[in-house]
C-alpha cells in the first residue's frame, strides 16, 4: 500500500490572517479558492505586488493596526477603532494623538511590564526550585 500525501489547505480567511492582510482587500481569486501550505509559503518567501502593495498601504486588519499604534485590539475596540485602516489613517491618528490614544499607549505599556515582571518573578521562582538537594 502507497500512501498519497495530501496538501494541506486551508480558507482564505486564514491564509489572509497568517499573511498579516485584510481579506477583504484581497484580490477575487484569493478570497474565492483555498490556499495551500505550500502556496502560502511561496507567497510569503516572494510576494506578489499585491501582497506587497496591501502590507505597504492597507488597509491593514485590526490586529496589525494595534501593532503600529502601539495598543491592543480592545484598545482599538475602546478608541471606537472597529474597521480596517489604511497606513495613511494610521499615520493621521498617530499625528493627531487623540486622548484615547495616547491612553491605551499608556495602559499597554503598564501591561507588557507587568507580563516582564511576571516572567522574572517565575524564572526566580524556578531557579530557586532546581537548587541544590540534601
Amino acid at each position: 500500500m502507497t500512501s498519497h500525501k495530501t496538501a494541506q489547505t486551508m480558507k482564505p480567511a486564514t491564509a489572509a490572517k497568517k499573511l498579516g492582510v485584510y481579506l477583504e482587500a484581497t484580490p477575487a481569486e484569493f478570497q474565492e479558492g483555498v490556499v495551500s501550505r505550500t502556496e502560502l509559503n511561496a507567497l510569503q518567501a516572494d510576494p506578489p505586488e499585491w501582497l506587497q502593495e496591501l502590507r505597504r498601504n492597507g488597509p491593514h486588519p485590526r490586529p496589525v493596526v494595534a501593532a503600529k499604534l502601539g495598543v491592543s485590539i480592545s484598545g482599538l475596540a475602546r478608541g471606537g477603532i472597529t474597521e480596517a485602516l489604511t497606513t495613511e489613517q494610521i499615520e493621521a491618528l498617530k499625528k493627531e494623538a487623540p486622548d484615547w490614544l495616547q491612553q491605551e499607549r499608556v495602559t499597554q505599556a503598564e501591561v507588557r511590564k507587568e507580563a516582564v515582571r511576571i516572567k522574572e518573578k517565575k524564572a526566580a521562582r524556578e531557579d530557586r526550585s532546581e537548587g541544590p538537594r540534601s
